[in-house]
């Protein structure tokens, strides 16, 4: 099966930093609006509702522009279906579970060992290539990560009191990382404006269990602030960055592209500073350092590890 052509094709790398800097900008936004989210609507609705919407834009898409979209095989449709449940709703409902608990910061921190599990995975289903440079960057964007989540504002908290949000969002973390993996798989069949449709629409399915009376009970009460989170996070960190990250996806490898992710938690923090009057102290400015120079250095000409 040959996918269908889309305008950022291979030939198009020069678009590769806008096509990766836009999902990771949008997805530090997520942080802080999950929080505001989560003040008018329980981690589950808030999936049921951001989900609603972005169905809506890809059934949107698959009536207007059918075309733009890959044949559907008919053999692909339980993996299609696990890369959206597990990969999109398990994830958001790990998330905003989480977020209950701990502060945006923390959770930035969380999701951004996505890399690891990225490489880890990668390394055994994909067959990539490890690189000293891929180490070294790693390595170096994972502790100015840390600088930054643990430091980076005067509102973190890591006490025992969190340990059960914490752990849902690590487990988010792991099943971002499996969405990017399986999702590279898929690719080699799908378009990545396909893929995001085909994975999200039939993973949304699972949520039907989950829809009670209280969600209708919370979106009468839903403030205007509210509504707003709800659209900005249907949109922009799930339609668009989820089929840009697919067609990044399809351009670079798994584990150099999701170091990027690390800077997540940079710009989450800024935002939270804005959005949640949490401080920022010196430390920030340090680890932001650490995590462009482990991207500078992912993006170098890699130094292959031979095996003799």
């Amino acid at each position: 099966m040959e996918k269908t052509n889309n305008f950022f094709d291979k030939k198009n790398k020069k678009y590769i930093f806008l096509i990766i800097g836009l999902p990771i900008v949008f997805w530090a936004f997520a942080f802080p609006l999950i929080k505001i989210g989560l003040n008018e609507l329980n981690p589950i609705n808030l999936t049921i509702l951001r989900l609603f919407f972005v169905c809506i834009c890809f059934i949107m898409i698959t009536l207007i522009k059918p075309k733009k979209l890959s044949k559907i095989d008919k053999k692909d449709i339980p993996n299609l279906f696990l890369l959206g449940f597990f990969g999109v709703i398990c994830y958001h409902l790990a998330l905003n579970y989480g977020e209950q608990f701990i502060s945006a910061g923390v959770a930035s921190l969380i999701i951004s060992t996505i890399p690891i599990f990225i490489v880890i995975l990668a390394l055994l289903f994909l067959s990539e290539k490890i690189t000293i440079n891929l180490i070294i960057g790693i390595v170096l964007s994972l502790i100015g990560v840390i600088i930054i989540s643990l430091y980076g504002n005067t509102n973190i908290n890591l006490e025992i009191g969190y340990i059960f949000g914490a752990f849902a969002v690590l487990l988010a973390a792991f099943f971002g990382a499996f969405y990017t993996i399986l999702g590279k798989k898929l690719l080699e069949k799908y378009s990545p404006l396909s893929l995001s449709t085909y994975a999200i629409l039939l993973g949304s399915i699972g949520l039907i269990p989950f829809i009670n009376f209280s969600l209708f009970d919370e979106i009468i009460n839903l403030s205007i602030i509210g509504w707003i989170s709800v659209l900005f996070l249907a949109i922009f960190p799930t339609v668009i960055s989820y089929v840009l990250w697919y067609v990044a996806l399809d351009i670079k490898p798994a584990s150099e592209l999701g170091v990027y992710l690390y800077l997540m938690p940079i710009l989450s923090t800024f935002l939270s500073f804005l959005l949640l009057n949490e401080n920022i102290t010196i430390l920030f400015v340090f680890g932001g350092f650490l995590i462009i120079v482990g991207l500078i250095i992912v993006n170098k000409k890699p130094i292959k590890i031979r095996n003799k």
